[in-house]
């Protein structure tokens, strides 16, 4: 299989050194995979240009008293302590949570307010099977709604979560850090707050239909943390450029890659806004090393029947440029 033949929304890579094999996961779909069900599937392939059909890794179906069975978005596998962990996001819109407190705007209106969050799965193998660690709850605070949530390991050593809280229950979509256990079954402390979908001064204020108040939404998507040889940290991050909200309450339209940069090197940083890498409807995008040393980035592209791109980057310093889209092995478009 060739990248622009396979589905593929919030694309996540694992190099693995061992095999001398990419592993890419993204969302089950029954399509490709040939197994019907919510969760997670994985495409390999030794070259980033050629892939074999996905495998099913993970079935919210096999899960014993699992508080969600739907969405299955965003997942991401990382190695911990010897075994690999599963970070997807699911939701149960038959569970609605209290109205959260007002916003900035000085109202509580949320567009949607229901259960969603990510959970944590744990395997012995990059093939799975992933079992969630626990099934009662997602890791972030289950009154919040979240998604999205990437593993980040402090200059201690100490693993986090970091997760996007849903513009749909805060208008103004934040960034947010929580703090795992050293075994990632369960969080420690409170969230911290990183920064606010409206800290990009590019955004602008973008009034859309069907709001209440006409409160303009800032969406926060897709984070992943990337150390810099210089002592900083990346956030790669996504949201929409031109807000356009229907009475359906979905956003259509300016889906961008962007990032930001902590100039601590810290999760609390102080966070720099950077100007998007990537128009074109294009996000949720990760870093990755390829076994040459070539420093990528993969995104999906456009938002809706999603592919997968991918592009040559640059580090200098801390900043990040787009070298090349890798129209060799995307299929360009």
């Amino acid at each position: 299989m060739r990248l622009p033949d396979m589905p593929l929304h919030d694309p996540f890579v694992v190099a693995d050194e061992e095999t001398r094999t990419y592993y890419l996961y993204t969302s089950n779909d029954p399509s490709a995979s040939g197994v019907e069900g919510t969760g997670t599937m994985v495409y390999r392939s030794r070259d980033l240009r050629d892939w074999t059909p996905p495998v099913p890794v993970f079935l919210t179906a096999d899960q014993k008293n699992l508080w969600a069975a739907d969405g299955g978005w965003a997942p991401e596998v990382h190695k911990w302590a010897g075994r690999y962990y599963l970070f997807t996001t699911l939701h149960d819109e038959e569970r609605p949570l209290p109205v959260p407190p007002p916003n900035r705007w000085g109202t509580p209106f949320q567009l949607k307010n229901h259960l969603r969050g990510t959970v944590t799965a744990v395997s012995d193998s990059l093939l799975g099977p992933f079992t969630v660690v626990e099934p009662q709850r997602p890791t972030p605070p289950p009154h919040l709604m979240t998604l999205d949530g990437t593993l980040h390991v402090d200059r201690d050593g100490r693993p986090w979560m970091v997760y996007a809280h849903e513009w749909l229950q805060t208008i103004d979509g934040t960034m947010e850090a929580i703090r795992l256990a050293p075994d990632l079954t369960e969080t420690v402390g409170d969230p911290v707050f990183l920064f606010k979908a409206s800290d990009a001064p590019w955004l602008g204020e973008q009034i859309p239909a069907g709001v209440p108040a006409q409160l303009p939404p800032y969406i926060t998507d897709g984070p992943q943390l990337y150390p810099t040889p210089d002592g900083k940290l990346l956030m790669l991050w996504s949201t929409y450029e031109k807000n356009a909200v229907g009475p359906d309450g979905n956003v259509s339209g300016g889906y961008v890659q962007t990032y930001a940069v902590s100039e601590s090197g810290g999760l609390r940083g102080p966070w720099r806004q950077r100007r998007p890498l990537v128009r074109d409807d294009s996000g949720h995008g990760m870093l990755f090393r390829t076994f040459e040393g070539r420093l990528m980035m993969i995104l999906h592209r456009p938002f809706e029947n999603a592919r997968g791109k991918l592009y040559e980057m640059e580090l200098d310093g801390h900043e990040l440029r787009v070298l090349r889209q890798c129209t060799d092995l995307d299929g360009g478009g």
